[in-house]
C-alpha cells in the first residue's frame, strides 16, 4: 500500500489525496469514475466470485470503455496475484516498506 500510496502521491501532486486513498477509499475526494473502480477492485480482490456483469456494466456507465476495463481486472489480477504467492511464502516485506 505504501508504494501504490507514493505513486500516487507523485502522479496526483497530491498529499492529502494520496494518504486519504491510503486510509480509506470511500471518504478521499475521488471522482465518481474512480470511487467505481476503487469499489470494483476492493469487490474482485475480497470477493471476485460475487462480481458480475452488473458491476462491469456499472463501470461501463462510468465512462470505462470494454478495454479499460479488461485491462484493470488484469492489473487488480496480477497484484492479488504477487500479494497471495508473497503470503503464502512468507516473504517479508522490504524494510522501507514496512
Amino acid at each position: 500500500m505504501l508504494a501504490h500510496a507514493e505513486d500516487l502521491r507523485t502522479w496526483s501532486k497530491n498529499e492529502a489525496l494520496a494518504s486519504a486513498v491510503k486510509t480509506d477509499f470511500r471518504k478521499a475526494p475521488l471522482e465518481a469514475q474512480n470511487m467505481a473502480l476503487c469499489e470494483w477492485a476492493e469487490k474482485l480482490t475480497i470477493t471476485p466470485a460475487q462480481c458480475n456483469r452488473e458491476e462491469v456494466q456499472r463501470l461501463r456507465e462510468a465512462g470505462f470503455s470494454d478495454e479499460q476495463i479488461t485491462s484493470a481486472a488484469q492489473i487488480i489480477g496480477f497484484f492479488n496475484h504477487l500479494n497471495r504467492l508473497a503470503d503464502g511464502l512468507g516473504i517479508d516485506l522490504e524494510p522501507e516498506m514496512k
